[in-house]
């Protein structure tokens, strides 16, 4: 079969002819529809991100919309390691079958950038009943901005959006987003800023899709300055790495906050967990809460869609 071939950490992939995916019991084979290159893919790829299993020659994709044998279409993932979903066949351990009105090529850029916030904000919702007040680290990415969107849809009280694209903070505002702007590289500015926030409304659920230094400024912002023990609970979920790799913790927010700070992934999310939370998720590309601009490259143009840029996710479609 054709398919987007990684033939070495450094590369970029080729369009190639790749073997056709082992058969599994029970599971037909799919035929490509579109597969998202999301972050994670590119990381996974070039061995970057901590479940790679770096070995060469793979098929990078993590999940896409797929066709069934009998014309349906369906959300699938997981495939079994070399082979991943940019390929014209996949074999995958689960399907969830799109409702009518969804478009297919936005759930394949959206679903895993959607489920990134959507399963540390279901779990809180399960913990705790309410969402309250919820902090989005990163809200103007895609990730982001489909995570306030979320928690706007599952009745947060209030959502705080902290970026520093300014038009799609905007954009949020009109949502019903709390807007928060973060200056380019002024991490003292984030902190005032994230600052004034919290003190109309501290977070009960803060959702960091950026870490490194952003992270560093909103603990500043978090941390109290006395011992109120009155202040409510906060839970921190760490979600990806964008602005970097590392955060400094201070002892004192871990002293003078109830704080917890968790992440949300792969591993720490069992497969179990997410795959019962994607019908709900679809369900908001198909009644409009959610939406993901994409660009279409075809197989054949694997390698271009691989130094792709801008607001718009690459989708890999069949030639």
């Amino acid at each position: 079969m054709r398919a987007a071939v990684v033939n070495t950490p450094e590369a970029a992939p080729v369009c190639a002819d790749f073997p056709d995916p082992e058969q599994q019991p029970g599971r037909r084979p799919l035929r490509l529809a579109g597969a998202g290159l999301h972050h994670v893919v590119r990381a996974l790829a070039s061995g970057h991100h901590y479940g790679s299993e770096q070995a060469y020659p793979l098929v990078p994709g993590v999940d896409a919309v797929a066709r069934t044998d009998d014309g349906r279409l369906v959300y699938t993932g997981l495939a079994r390691s070399p082979w991943g979903t940019m390929a014209e066949w996949l074999v995958t351990p689960f399907e969830v079958e799109l409702p009518a009105g969804a478009d297919p090529l936005a759930v394949a850029a959206g679903m895993n950038p959607a489920m990134s916030g959507w399963m540390a904000l279901a779990a809180r919702r399960a913990e705790a009943g309410e969402l309250g007040t919820v902090l989005v680290l990163g809200a103007t990415g895609m990730s982001g901005s489909l995570a306030v969107r979320a928690a706007l849809s599952l009745g947060a009280e209030r959502v705080l959006a902290a970026g520093r694209d300014h038009e799609a903070l905007e954009r949020l505002r009109g949502l019903g987003a709390v807007t928060v702007a973060l200056a380019a590289a002024a991490p003292d500015a984030w902190t005032a800023a994230l600052g004034a926030a919290v003190a109309e409304a501290q977070p009960t659920l803060v959702l960091d899709f950026v870490w490194g230094p952003v992270a560093e400024a909103a603990f500043a912002a978090l941390a109290s300055p006395g011992t109120d023990d009155d202040s409510a609970a906060i839970d921190y979920v760490q979600i990806g790495s964008l602005a970097g790799t590392e955060a400094a913790l201070p002892a004192a927010l871990l002293r003078s906050r109830r704080i917890r700070i968790s992440g949300s992934g792969a591993g720490s999310v069992s497969k179990a967990q997410m795959i019962a939370e994607l019908p709900e998720i679809i369900a908001r590309f198909a009644d409009g809460t959610f939406d993901a601009p994409y660009t279409v490259y075809p197989l054949s143009r694997v390698g271009e869609a691989w130094s792709h840029q801008g607001r718009a996710r690459a989708v890999i479609v069949p030639d």
